[in-house]
């Protein structure tokens, strides 16, 4: 990662920003610090939208509904890829910071949160549903790039070509590693 002055810049005059990519890629943590950073309001798609006490999924509507009364919100960054509410969220977005660490990086950033948060609340989740990990959140994060990626490159290039046929574009940063997080949080200025 090359942060130029034109996608520091960019970044630092998003009001929104969405923070996508794989489980365990560090989105949360990345967002959470970014929020303070830049002075935006923080919203976790699964705290703020998906699960209900006892890891019970809201109706689709319900999500939907959140969603769209969310994004209508000034200055805000939001974490979670969430591939089925793109439509509602990309319109909104200024900029958007995908996380893409190797499939490795993810396993252990999933497993590690696991193990530190087990059995208890993590902040980015609702109260009543503690941490947990399944077998099939594993394979999820295994095939991931194999699966979600080319869904999400889709959706991004799509939305690319619409906004550049308006004349107008939308910064899109990859971070493929924490170090390069890290990069990006001190070149923004990290939070005290």
């Amino acid at each position: 990662m090359n942060v130029t002055s034109g996608l520091k810049l960019a970044l630092a005059a998003a009001d929104r920003i969405l923070v996508i990519g794989c489980p365990g890629s560090g989105k949360s943590t990345l967002a959470k610090r970014l929020s303070q950073v830049l002075d935006l309001d923080y919203i976790s798609m699964d705290r703020d939208f998906y699960w209900l006490p006892g890891w019970r999924k809201r109706p689709r509507d319900e999500i939907d509904r959140l969603i769209t009364d969310a994004v209508a919100g000034k200055r805000w960054i939001m974490d979670g890829t969430g591939l089925n509410s793109f439509h509602l969220r990309l319109p909104r977005a200024q900029a958007v910071i995908w996380l893409r660490p190797p499939r490795y990086a993810c396993l252990y950033g999933a497993i590690s949160r696991a193990l530190r948060h087990f059995g208890r609340n993590r902040p980015e989740l609702p109260a009543g549903c503690p941490e947990n990990l399944s077998l099939d959140a594993l394979f999820y994060i295994w095939n991931f790039e194999r699966d979600a990626v080319p869904l999400i490159e889709a959706a991004l290039r799509d939305h690319a070509a619409g906004i550049a046929e308006r004349g107008s574009e939308m910064p899109i940063l990859q971070l493929k590693s924490r170090r390069q997080m890290r990069q990006l949080l001190d070149l923004l200025g990290r939070p005290a």
